[in-house]
């Protein structure tokens, strides 16, 4: 009876997090290729249930480029019917989301604990950061940097051999709570240094000379609640009066041409700004953390998926960095790195033109306080399952993306300033 009632509760588990509501979901592909099919495609989103994918905001979209988005089951006829007549070209990129969120889960191990190579809940993750850091005391400490809005600790870990003074590498991942590859990289990042501290010279030597502050995942509240209510989420779960929309996007929540461009004042939307600069508790203790060790941290990378893009800034403005040469030619040999080992094929560039503008993001922020060194991951993959990644992806994006890290902490190993 207690295996039944165990496997009716995995069953139950599932179906929920992998979410109901999205059957007969689709996600869409659409060619814009000038400002007539971008007013159209903002006429769609005014009448149907639309989630933008890429761009994050129906404001992002820019002639010659393409838009995806997720589109209610009882809204993809509509939608497909004015594609059609509009004479818009467009693919069906993922045909029942249910499914292939379900499939999320092709992994085969089927661990109870954590597991490097599937996504894990955040009380899987929490008890792992405790676990790593008691079980490598000589190479890992914990520390809290804050809490959330829901009163969860955010935890940071500090990667690196004990030496006082040492320059220092801020990674962090999980701002936005969809984005699930994001926190198993930060993961698979101290994996791979416990595992092969002096095993592999680069690394040896990276964690010898250099710190690693790894923030697991930055917005805990949200990524609980992809779990459990709705995968697709992606703001903070922050409430203020006069509103009943929850949460801000906490990537456009840093004083960095806050609210200014492709961020929103509307509390609805899911590019929503926050009230005002560092809002968010999430994003208000990353701030103070980088602050308070502003003399000692020389680069910052920031996670996120899915477009397979390294971007430096700007994003809030079409302006290049001073040292935009050096983190082009940075990123073009990160990008190399990461390539050379699948053949994953990365785009890199300022955001504005590479992407899309975008105000109030943490890498801009960084950028602006002094750290030279800034980056933005866009992780796999370039729109095949978007936010919906397979677990059987995690362990090749982990182990591409961590040649990139390491090449880019490295440079900035041998370019101290």
């Amino acid at each position: 009876m207690l295996v039944f009632l165990v496997l009716v509760t995995v069953a139950l588990a599932c179906a929920h997090h992998s979410g109901e509501h999205f059957e007969g979901e689709k996600v869409l592909r659409v060619s814009v290729e000038d400002e007539t099919h971008i007013n159209l495609i903002q006429e769609l989103a005014s009448t149907n249930q639309i989630d933008f994918w890429k761009p994050d905001s129906v404001t992002q979209i820019r002639p010659h480029s393409t838009v995806d988005f997720r589109v209610a089951a009882e809204d993809t006829d509509a939608v497909e019917d004015f594609l059609n007549q509009n004479e818009l070209q467009y693919e069906v990129l993922i045909n029942n989301l249910r499914h292939v969120l379900e499939a999320q889960f092709d992994s085969h191990v089927r661990a109870t604990g954590h597991s490097y190579v599937k996504y894990n809940k955040w009380d899987t993750i929490e008890a792992w950061i405790k676990q790593v850091a008691a079980a490598n005391p000589n190479l890992i400490s914990s520390s809290v940097i804050g809490t959330t809005f829901e009163g969860r600790s955010i935890h940071l870990l500090k990667v690196g051999r004990a030496k006082s003074n040492k320059p220092a590498v801020f990674i962090d991942c999980g701002f936005h709570a969809r984005e699930w590859i994001s926190p198993a990289f930060c993961q698979w990042f101290v994996k791979e240094a416990v595992s092969n501290y002096g095993k592999d010279t680069l690394t040896t030597k990276l964690l010898n000379e250099l710190d690693f502050y790894v923030l697991p995942v930055v917005n805990i509240d949200g990524y609980i609640y992809t779990w459990t209510k709705n995968r697709m989420w992606r703001k903070t779960r922050s409430t203020k009066t006069g509103t009943t929309c929850v949460g801000v996007d906490p990537n456009r929540n840093f004083d960095a041409g806050w609210c200014k461009l492709g961020a929103s004042k509307s509390p609805c939307d899911d590019t929503y700004c926050g009230s005002a600069p560092e809002s968010e508790k999430e994003t208000k203790a990353l701030a103070n953390f980088i602050r308070k060790n502003l003399s000692t941290i020389k680069a910052y990378l920031t996670v996120h998926s899915y477009s397979q893009l390294l971007l430096y800034p700007y994003s809030y403005d079409y302006k290049l960095p001073s040292n935009s040469a050096e983190l082009d030619a940075l990123a073009k040999a990160a990008v190399k790195q990461l390539t050379s080992l699948y053949g994953t094929k990365y785009t890199y560039g300022p955001g504005a033109t590479t992407i899309y503008p975008a105000a109030g993001g943490s890498d801009d922020w960084a950028y602006d306080q002094g750290i030279k060194y800034s980056f933005t991951f866009e992780l796999r993959d370039t729109g095949r399952y978007g936010f919906a990644l397979p677990e059987s992806q995690i362990q090749a994006t982990c182990e591409e993306t961590l040649l990139a890290v390491k090449h880019i902490a490295n440079y900035v190993l041998e370019h101290l300033y």
